[in-house]
């Protein structure tokens, strides 16, 4: 009889600690082998502390995290020799030049990767002999990821890998992880940026003052719990039936004009508010709905919290075709 593979990350119960402040509270999380998984959430949400302790940089207070059944702290060296990491903080070598930064990463992996070939995937063909130093926060964006790609990994960490990179380099990060996809790989990538996480991910995880709020595929997320409008064309249209919609829990408001409703609601609220107008003499011919944000979503699991200019903020500007 076959046995199952274990999933690509499994934690169970991670806690996390620095003295008085607890970071990490009880995070049970699975990311499945293949999948593009979106942590989401606001700056100090604890998400990198979360990649920390399953990089094993950080020990846990309490919990257990393994990276395809190998357990994260008793056998980091081996986790580590699966994984490509995309670091939220990190230092160059000043003196070290592209090239070299890739050949160190080659070197500690034990692999055979051409580094040029990776500088040439990230964007960097031209740059292999030039410092670090010399390098751009973009440009030393895209280093890290040619570092982190060594190896062929079977898990790329990525946790903001947006930061610092102009709309084509945006671009190519989207291109580079449906590639390693492709290839097999399992990626975890960490943002709070809401643009990049909807438009990569396959699921989202949400992660609150440093608890796992909510975990669903985007389209999920968007149907539960979010705001939405929806339009209801009905002949007739009795008061009775806008009175009842308008008493129902989880409609913040509902007007009528012209044989038409529309009710602001949350996403289960929508099913209700059609049997509250059959129920009070309303003939419904047609309605639309809008589909709720990730946005919209972000706000209802974090209240709003975290940098809200930046979480809502899409990388891309307009006009940079796609």
């Amino acid at each position: 009889m076959a046995t199952e593979s274990p999933p690509a990350v499994e934690i169970d119960g991670l806690h996390k600690r620095f003295g008085s402040v607890t970071a990490l509270r009880g995070i049970d999380l699975t990311v499945e082998r293949g999948e593009v998984f979106g942590f989401l959430g606001p700056n100090g949400a604890g998400k990198s502390t979360t990649i920390d302790c399953l990089l094993d940089y950080l020990r846990p207070t309490e919990g257990r995290i393994e990276v395809f059944g190998i357990d994260a702290q008793q056998e980091s060296g081996r986790v580590r020799q699966r994984v490509g990491v995309l670091p939220d903080g990190y230092d160059t070598f000043p003196e070290y030049t592209a090239r070299q930064h890739v050949e160190y990463a080659i070197a500690s992996k034990d692999a055979t990767d051409d580094p040029d070939a990776l500088l040439d995937r990230v964007g960097l063909a031209g740059e292999e002999a030039r410092v670090a130093d010399d390098f751009s926060k973009g440009m030393t964006q895209r280093l890290m990821l040619a570092m982190a790609l060594v190896g062929d990994p079977d898990l790329l960490v990525l946790d903001e890998p947006s930061t610092g990179l102009d709309p084509n380099g945006v671009r190519l990060m989207r291109e580079i992880v449906r590639e390693e996809v492709d290839r097999g790989a399992t990626v975890f990538f960490s943002s709070h940026i809401l643009d990049q996480v909807e438009r990569v991910s396959d699921r989202v995880g949400i992660l609150a003052d440093g608890e796992l709020v909510a975990v669903d595929s985007v389209e999920g997320l968007r149907g539960a719990g979010t705001v939405a409008d929806l339009t209801v064309h009905c002949d007739p249209l009795p008061d009775a039936a806008v009175a009842a919609v308008e008493a129902l829990d989880g409609i913040e408001s509902a007007t009528a004009e012209d044989g038409r409703l529309t009710a602001t609601c949350a996403g289960p609220a929508k099913l209700r508010v059609l049997d509250a107008l059959r129920e009070h003499g309303a003939e419904i011919h047609d309605f639309e709905s809008t589909a709720g944000s990730l946005e919209s979503v972000f706000a209802a699991y974090t209240g709003g919290g975290g940098d809200s200019d930046s979480a809502g903020a899409a990388v891309e500007s307009p006009g940079v075709a796609e």
